[in-house]
């Protein structure tokens, strides 16, 4: 029987959490968030907004100016060291442009995952022990790669290349993944297989999941919660439901919801 898990306890939790640029912009403004264990957020809100710059502060590749970001009850804003080393290894990160090494196997980029597991000197020579290589290939299987094991990341489609950076963030065994804009660069059918692979990651492992989206229709299709972002500041926090068209006027203004869609195009 696997541990018992508190649903109500904070795995992620921003405390009067504000960032200001050396040039004066305030990227972040006073922010008050907590994300329970377990739970599939997506953050929307304008290019600008502040979701990549939230997204980062949470394992700290954003530095933030005033308060504390805890992660699992750790406060990662204090830690150093190999007290940092450890949070980050409980988050896992999912990019827009895929950071795969491209000349290197899947199973190679999948098993990156493990390096903060063990010694730099082994990991630069690919000394990866058996229960990693299973690990990695369980990974593959679950976002429907298993048989490109061995094929150059180069090869690959955008689609496959961005379901193999989520092989990798999984072979890490997180407690939490955060994915900035990971389909922004996709057509509306990988769209939809990428965001399938992250809710099944979601349901099947209790991975807390954080995703930024432009798309307010992807959004509401796949968040439990929304978290609406304007000028650094939460202006929404809720349910998908409350997320009514007068609530995203507050955090899109008028324009992004009366665009027409192109013909042909469903997201």
């Amino acid at each position: 029987m696997g541990p018992i898990v508190d649903k109500k306890a904070s795995i992620i939790s921003f405390q009067n959490v504000s960032k200001i640029y050396p040039n004066g912009v305030q990227g972040l403004k006073d922010l008050n968030i907590d994300i329970k264990q377990g739970e599939f957020v997506i953050v929307v809100g304008l290019s600008g907004a502040g979701k990549s710059t939230m997204l980062r502060a949470i394992n700290r590749l954003h530095e933030i100016t005033s308060g504390d970001i805890q992660i699992d009850g750790k406060s990662i804003t204090k830690a150093k060291g190999k007290e940092l080393r450890l949070i980050r290894r409980d988050i896992g990160m999912i990019f827009q442009s895929f950071n795969l090494v491209k000349r290197s196997t899947v199973l190679r980029n999948v098993l990156s995952g493990r390096v903060a597991y063990h010694s730099t000197l082994k990991t630069m020579f690919g000394l990866f022990p058996k229960e990693d290589k299973q690990l990695a290939y369980e990974a593959l299987q679950r976002v429907n790669l298993a048989e490109k094991v061995y094929t150059r990341a180069d090869e690959l489609s955008g689609g496959q290349q961005q379901r193999v950076s989520i092989a990798r963030a999984l072979t890490q065994e997180p407690k939490i993944i955060l994915a900035d804009e990971p389909v922004a660069s996709l057509d509306p059918v990988t769209t939809e297989k990428v965001m399938d692979d992250l809710l099944r990651i979601n349901h099947e492992l209790g991975i807390t999941i954080v995703v930024n989206l432009h798309s307010v229709d992807l959004a509401r299709q796949y968040g439990t919660r929304i978290i609406g972002l304007r000028d650094g500041e939460v202006v929404f926090d809720g349910p998908v439901a409350k997320a009514t068209d007068e609530t995203l006027r507050g955090i899109y203004g008028e324009k992004i919801l009366e665009e027409p869609k192109p013909e042909g195009v469903t997201v």
